[in-house]
This record gives C-alpha cells, structure tokens and sequence, in this order.
C-alpha cells in the first residue's frame, strides 16, 4: 500500500524530538583509569543513540589511578536522566555529577584555529584575536595559528570570525569543566 499523504523527509522512525525540550547537560563522571572504560562509556551512548556533544578524558590521580571524564550530551530531560543512571551502572565509573544541575560551575574549551591570508585580512584577524584575547602561537609570512580559549559560546564566535578571514584549519579540545565552591567530585 503506498501512503500519499506522508512527508517527504518524515522518518520511518517516527517524528523524533522535535518541538521537545532539548537540554545541553555536562557531566563530570570520575572512572578507572584503565584499558577499555572509554570504549565502553561510548558503547553505552552509541547503543542507545544518545548524542555526545564533546568528551575530554584525563588522568587526575595517579594514587588512586582515576580520571576524569566531562561530557557534554544533548537531549531531553528523560534521556539525560536515562544517561546518567546507565553510566552510573557501568563497573569502572566511581561517580557521575550533573554539572549543570548541580550548581555553579566552571566550563572551558581551547581552539587552535589556523588563519592564511596576507595584507588587510591578515591584520584584521590579529585585531579581532586580540578582542578575543586569543594567542598567536605559530606564525609564517602567510598564516597564524591561534589559541583561544573559554566557553563553547566564544569559541565558536571566534572561529565564525575567523571564516571569511582565511581560517583553514580547526582543533578544539571540547568541554573540560569542575564545579565551583568547596565540593569535590
């Protein structure tokens, strides 16, 4: 039977999200530092189609050989909560905090953004870095590579910026951030 009256672009899936309260949630998850707990927090999201906006994973005691995962997901209130009581469950994960629920807290990406260009696009990409308080770190006749660093929202102005003045090249390190006060994790 063939159905005239669907949308062209509606998924066999259903109508997903849409109008749905989507949320951006960082969370800070404290796990053992050992082989296979990134692939395994990754499984989780990628089983379940959960979406990771950024990771960053560190060491963060050699002692208690411990670290440090934040991640950044989207998605609604439900799918949040199901993230966080599915890492909670993992063997190798100690502690997962809700940064963004919990309170104050501090949030911080670094970008190298490489820039090519010669005569006034050149000058003005050093005037808006230095608005930016973005670092030249590598410098050639032809080109500039940046550090800029702060929260997600300023660098992405940056590198926006950045775009019609030459930018070729981009690293970002993704969310790295710590809860404020005398809390630790």
């Amino acid at each position: 039977m063939i159905v005239k009256d669907k949308k062209e672009n509606q998924s066999v899936y259903g109508d997903g999200p849409g109008d749905r309260d989507i949320q951006r949630h960082t969370l800070s998850v404290l796990v053992d530092n050992e082989p296979g707990v990134l692939a395994r927090v990754i499984g989780l999201f990628s089983g379940r189609g959960y979406n990771i906006e950024s990771l960053t994973v560190a060491e963060v005691s050699k002692k208690l050989n411990q670290s440090r995962m934040t991640i950044v997901a989207i998605g609604t209130p439900s799918v949040i909560q199901q993230i966080k009581h599915q890492l909670e469950r993992l063997v190798p994960v100690h502690k997962v905090n809700d940064l963004t629920e919990e309170g104050p807290h501090v949030e911080r990406e670094l970008a190298l953004v490489k820039v090519v260009g010669t005569g006034e696009k050149r000058v003005e990409a050093i005037r808006s870095a230095d608005i930016f308080r973005a670092r030249v770190i590598d410098s050639t006749t032809s080109s500039f590579i940046f550090e800029v660093t702060g929260s997600t929202q300023k660098v992405d102005a940056f590198i926006e910026l950045m775009v019609p003045l030459g930018m070729v090249n981009i690293s970002r390190t993704g969310a790295a951030a710590i809860s404020r006060g005398s809390d630790k994790i």
